[in-house]
């Protein structure tokens, strides 16, 4: 057939075919055929046995990877791959498991003063503050309202949602991720009881995170004046500001590559949470891998 292709049509046709093949996969596991494989061959352990219909490892990465690109959820994939929707629903939850077990191998805050001092000399490499080793924001993702302490999820913009508190450093890396707070829950109290708060209250190396005027002021957290009144204090802001602003860029790019984090999330709230998190493991590792993130529409991402 191919033979054919090529006698008649010519050598251009088959580029054509092969990369709109290549966008086909791209758009529908976020990643390229070479990573998904990857991804399969160190998240989740091999299964030779493919007998009564069972799907490979990497048929299941595919699977859990293409419900993070889908609006219409499991259903959606479900029809797209020709499997049932309880299939599609264990495997997500199998998958996410075993991701959300490796989580520390991926997302890693500095615990040590060398590693401490590598975040400051990448961050110093590409920007202007001292002593920084990185951003802090929080980001909604919308969940079904839970049953149980249902208005607890409920934000100030009334939409029930899970509060996710990230860090990332100068690559645009994720470095610590709680995916664990109702929406209802103010950045500040989230911070103020994350794992890395005591590590930057107890650090040695005097060097800070940049965070919005919702954080209070420490010597490890810098955040912009709230009234600047001189040159100085105004110009701290622009650049901070323009500093601060990656953090919001990595929650841009993640809510691309998996459109689903724009959509409201339809699982019970432990799998809801499990299921953000891999979504930012998935994001560093693109990151690792270069895996190229322009064949997504950033515009339809939202960063709130």
């Amino acid at each position: 057939m191919i033979f054919y292709i090529i006698k008649y049509f010519g050598n251009l046709t088959i580029i054509l075919l092969l990369f709109l093949i290549t966008f086909k996969i791209v758009y529908s596991f976020r990643f390229s055929r070479e990573n998904v494989s990857y991804l399969a061959n160190i998240f989740l352990p091999e299964v030779n046995e493919t007998r009564g219909g069972a799907l490979t490892h990497i048929q299941q990465m595919e699977v859990f990877l293409r419900s993070l690109g889908d609006p219409g959820f499991q259903l959606g994939v479900g029809l797209d791959v020709g499997i049932h929707q309880t299939t599609v629903s264990k495997i997500i939850d199998k998958v996410s498991r075993e991701i959300c077990s490796k989580k520390n191998q991926w997302v890693k805050f500095p615990a040590t003063g060398a590693m401490f001092n590598r975040a400051k000399d990448e961050w110093a490499a590409h920007n202007t503050i001292p002593h920084v080793i990185g951003a802090i924001d929080c980001t909604y993702v919308k969940i079904i309202k839970p049953y149980v302490h249902g208005d607890e999820y409920i934000n100030r913009k009334g939409v029930s949602t899970i509060n996710v508190q990230a860090t990332c450093n100068s690559r645009e890396m994720f470095t610590s991720v709680d995916a664990s707070w109702p929406g209802s829950v103010h950045d500040s109290r989230i911070w103020y009881n994350s794992p890395i708060y005591p590590i930057m209250y107890n650090n040695q190396k005097r060097v800070c995170l940049l965070g919005d005027s919702g954080y209070g002021v420490t010597p490890w957290m810098l955040t912009p004046f709230k009234d600047p009144i001189t040159n100085i204090q105004k110009y701290f802001n622009r650049i901070h500001a323009r500093e601060r602003v990656i953090i919001e860029r990595c929650f841009g790019q993640l809510k691309t590559r998996f459109p689903m984090l724009n959509y409201t999330i339809r699982l019970k709230t432990d799998r809801t949470c499990r299921y953000i998190m891999c979504a930012f493991i998935l994001h560093n590792c693109a990151k690792f891998l270069n895996d190229p993130d322009e064949h997504f529409d950033e515009r339809r991402s939202s960063y709130a």
